[in-house]
Formats: C-alpha cells, structure tokens, sequence
C-alpha cells in the first residue's frame, strides 16, 4: 500500500507529500486522533498531491499518516439497494450508531449476509459482455439484473452459472473465462467509480415518448420526455422541494433516485417519514419500495455534497442497464456548485464568474449528459430522466448555475415568486418556462397518438392566450379599468381562465392532486373552447364576475371524478352560464 504524509491543511483540503504515483480521483485515508478520515484526490503537482477530504479535519496535523487505496471513489451496485437511506459516500445511514454522525464512521452499502433467490438466465457456454444480464432476483416490484461486471473488456465465455436457488450476495453465481483463458468470479454485487459513466449500451436514440407526472403544468403546457433532462430554478419558499416531492410520488417510473445535495434536513426528514407511508399508485406498493434516498444535508460534510449527486447517477445508470424507468431527482445543484466553488478557491484556481470555477458549465453538461434514453443490446430499452432543482442567491436566475443549466437541460420550469407569494401552486412561470421536447418530432408524434394530432398546436395557442393576457394585464395596470378596450379584458380573463383550471392543482385533494392524460386533454380542450367565444359584453366590469362564475364551475369539474354524474353536473351548468352571454348555443368540441 502506498503511504504519504500529510505537509499542509487549509479546511478540508490538504496537502499530502508522497514518494509514490498517485492518481486523479484516487481514494485514500488519513490517520488522525484513532480515526481514518476518507478523501479523495483532486488535484496532483509533482510529488505533492492535494486531498479533499471529506470528514472535518479537525485535530489533523502536518506529519499524519495517509494511505493510498489505488482507486476511486466507487459505488457498490447489488440487490438490497431499494429503500435504503445513503448519505454522500453510500453509508447506509440506519447503521449509524449515534444520532449525530461520527467522524471516520464507514458502513457497508449491502447486506452482504443476506440471501437472495437467483434464477440464471444466461447459459453455460454463452458469449457475454460487460453489462449482459446473467441472471436475475426478485426485489420488491422489479426483476433485479445480476449483470456481467461493468469493468470487463472483451467478449467472454460463461463457463459456469448456478442453477435456481437461494443465495448470498457475496456469493459466486458465474465464473467468466476471457479469451486468454482466465477465468473471472461473478457475484451478485460489482462497484465502480461513481466519476466515470457506465457505457455498455448499444445506442442513445433522442427521447420520443412523455415522462406522465400527472401534474398539468408539466405534462400539459411543457411536458418532460423520459429519459429527458430538466432543472427547476427558483427563490426560497417557492416550492421547488414540494414540486419534487409531487413529482417522485406520481410519476410513472419504476426506480425514484432521490440526492439531497446541501438541502435543510427537515426536507428530507419528510421525504423519510412520508414516503415509508404512501402508496406508489403505479404498483399498489409502498412508494418507499422503489426509491433511494442520498441524503448529503447542510449539516453533513460539505465535500461530500459532490460525491452524493454522482453516487446517485452512478445508482441510477446501474438501473438502466437492467431496462428500467429512472427518474433521478437531486435537490439542489445549487450546492454541489458552491461546493466546487469552495474548493476551486482554496486551490487558488483561477475564478470563473461570482467566483465560482471556470469550467463550472463544462462540468454541469457532462453530468447531465449521463442522462438519457439507451438501447441495450438485448434489444431492452432503459432510461434516466434527470430533474434537479437550482437555488439563486435572492432568486437571481441570471447567476452563473442557473445559466450554465440552463445550456444542457432541454426543461426549464422557473419558478416565481410574485406566483407563490399569490398562492397559484405550482408556482411555475409559465411564460418564462419552457420545454424543448415540444420542439421534437418523436415526442410530438408520440403525443398526436396519445392525445391527438392537433395537441401540440392547442398548447402553443394557450401559451399565446398566456402571453396576451399577461400584456394585457400591464397595459390594465398602466392605464386604468376604464381606459382600456373591453377586448383587454376579456385577453386578460381568458388568460386566468387557463391559469386556474390548467395551470394551478391542488396538491392536497386526492382528486385534483393527479390528473390522468385523458382528463388533461379533456380539460384543455374545454377551456380553449370557451377562449374561442367572442362574448357580447357592454361594460368592463361585468367581464370579471363573469368569467370567475366559470373559472368556479370549471375547478370544481377539477375536483370531481373524470366524468361522473357530479363531473357532468357541472359541465352542464358551465353550458348554461356561458350561452348567457352568447347567441349560439355552447357545446364543448371534446
């Protein structure tokens, strides 16, 4: 093993003498007061490698000890992962033993006493590569891959494979044979550096179908694709860690990753309790049953906050490959950013803009960039859809995070806070916000199939009611009630006939909280039909009571089962009050 000595301490970096070769990246222990602090290298010049450590330091002096593990910082991939609680270094932090984590406290990611039962599907004599499935165990609601070790090279020969039965993680289920000759022992579980991507599928085709959260903002006005990328900028108090907690719970995915990266701990004390209680709608199941937790909080070692978010993907990757539905959530990016700055500082890096380091938008895209939908080999398909939230300092969204994911993420979901402060849940922009899969041809046949040819162009027509009413609404403010044409009114409160019924749900209500693609399109069509009536008004302000009467009739719609006798109560009433005010007879064209 390789040993140095540590020469300087500045925080949590410091500077190791060594007489041997280290590497970027690599692992290493440093002996202080009994305990073994883990750091990983950042950084090498000459014989001089620079440590980030991610432990406090404190009472570490020049001349401790430091030993060289001669790797990276790896995650261990294997049956058992579900419904644990990790912090950023993947220790499982119910084996913790205090309540308070202790410095140089490392515990095991897996059972590794635990038995699983493994059914083979590979055969003896079978040509394999890194990635392939050779067998697999029933976890919870998934069939878990057991899969050829990722670090493999080559084609390879199963020489041998167990028959059906029970057995240890640790224990051998194949043995490998390369083209050499050597033979390699498989278990059920494999690791590796959470820094590099795992690349063992066949192609990476643009995502084509759309990621169902239920929520009507996104799915309606700027729909996520899956395996797509998105990010959620916004002030504090706005709603960006409610709005993923809405989403983990409802959207169709079959893994929830969910990365807590330098967030308040009582957030994710709720994500603990909550959902251990929920029911995953998907499966019947617990929603705790097909989620992870890498929960790195504020008051967890700050170095830690960058392992955390790549440990996640590095989880997430390992899912895919089994042709699952991933949905990683990592809360907030923010953090993991000031984290880098941090460091970049102490290293006196040149700095970038706010000082945060120069290849800051380097380093965001390439990790957005594991993301995505994958071909495997087999012909199975998986996919990671990435949704990570950003918090501006004073809800700044021209900083330099919320600019440099801005380049890389295809979904932009800003929150506001003129919205939040108003209570209009979600508080998305929905001018401001956008999504460039609706740009895409696959997702847009995709939905026309789904939906209907004409969707798309319905959604950008009450995007531009949107626009409208919201310059309509100024040129109110500038100029008076009265001294506006009554057409700005009516622009204005078809506007927020779209803003209520469409835009804003009800977390709270066991009915509106999740809405169906069926009733989305269903809603949307009869709003854009009463934006389509040209009423006959006479004075402005017989517009606004008018229109709330039919904002009132439409939420309640919202609030009622999709099509039952108290659903079409409404839409008969609705009818009735809109042919009020018009000639011809009102019908909805759904």
């Amino acid at each position: 093993m390789r040993r140095g000595n540590v020469k300087n301490i500045i925080s949590n970096l410091v500077t190791v003498e060594t007489d041997y070769p280290v590497a970027q990246n690599e692992i290493c222990f440093i002996r202080t007061n009994q305990s073994d602090l883990m750091g990983g290298v950042i950084k090498v010049a000459g014989n001089h490698a620079f440590v980030q450590v991610y432990e406090s330091t404190r009472g570490m002096k020049a001349g401790d000890e430091v030993s060289f593990q001669g790797h990276m910082l790896e995650a261990t991939l294997g049956p058992g992962l579900l419904s644990k609680k990790f912090d950023g270094l993947q220790n499982d932090l119910n084996k913790m033993k205090s309540v308070f984590l202790k410095r140089g406290e490392y515990t095991n990611a897996l059972e590794h006493e635990s038995e699983w039962e493994f059914l083979p599907l590979a055969e003896t004599g079978q040509s394999v590569q890194a990635g392939d499935w050779l067998g697999v165990v029933p976890e919870k609601n998934i069939s878990h891959k057991i899969m050829a070790p990722f670090k493999l090279k080559g084609i390879f020969i199963v020489k041998s494979i167990v028959s059906k039965g029970i057995y240890k993680i640790t224990d051998s289920v194949a043995v490998l044979q390369d083209s050499r000759g050597a033979e390699h022992t498989v278990s059920m579980i494999q690791k590796w550096p959470i820094i590099i991507p795992i690349k063992i599928h066949e192609e990476k085709p643009r995502p084509f179908q759309l990621l169902h959260t239920g929520i009507r903002l996104i799915d309606t006005m700027n729909p996520m694709a899956e395996g797509g990328t998105g990010f959620i900028p916004g002030p504090f108090g706005s709603g960006k860690t409610v709005l993923q907690h809405a989403i983990a719970k409802q959207a169709q995915a079959d893994i929830i990753l969910f990365a807590a990266c330098g967030e308040r701990a009582n957030e994710i004390v709720e994500i603990f309790t909550e959902f251990s209680k929920l029911e995953d709608p998907n499966t019947g199941g617990l929603l705790m049953d097909k989620t992870i937790i890498i929960a790195n909080t504020s008051n967890m070692p700050v170095a830690a906050r960058e392992a955390s978010v790549y440990t996640a993907m590095t989880m997430a990757e390992y899912y895919r490959a089994m042709g699952l539905k991933v949905l990683l959530l990592a809360d907030s990016t923010s953090r993991w950013a000031q984290a880098l700055r941090e460091m970049s500082n102490r290293l006196e890096e040149l700095p970038g803009t706010d000082a945060f380091p120069m290849d800051l938008s380097a380093i965001i895209s390439n990790f957005y960039a594991r993301a995505g939908f994958v071909k495997l080999r087999n012909e199975e398909h998986g996919s990671i859809t990435f949704l990570g939230t950003v918090s501006p300092a004073g809800g700044n969204l021209k900083e330099p995070v919320t600019e440099a994911t801005k380049k890389v993420a295809r979904c932009y979901y800003a929150l506001s806070q003129q919205r939040a402060d108003s209570k209009r849940y979600p508080a998305i922009d929905p001018v401001d916000s956008y999504s460039k899969y609706l740009e895409y041809l696959e997702l847009q046949r995709t939905l026309g199939k789904q939906l209907g040819n004409s969707w798309v162009d319905t959604v950008i027509e009450a995007k531009d009611i949107l626009l409208k009413g919201k310059e309509a609404y100024e040129q109110i403010n500038i100029l008076g009630d009265d001294s506006v044409p009554l057409e700005y009114h009516e622009k204005y409160w078809k506007s927020e006939l779209i803003d209520f019924v469409i835009l804003q749900q009800d977390a709270f209500d066991a009915i509106d909280s999740y809405t169906s693609l069926e009733r989305q399109r269903y809603m949307l069509c009869a709003v854009m039909d009463v934006c389509h009536i040209e009423f006959d008004f006479q004075l402005f302000d017989e517009i606004a009571p008018y229109f709330k009467k039919i904002i009132d009739k439409l939420k309640q719609m919202n609030y009622s089962e999709f099509q039952s006798n108290e659903f079409n109560q409404y839409l008969e009433a609705l009818g009735k009050l809109i042919n009020q005010k018009k000639a011809k007879e009102y019908g909805p064209s759904i």
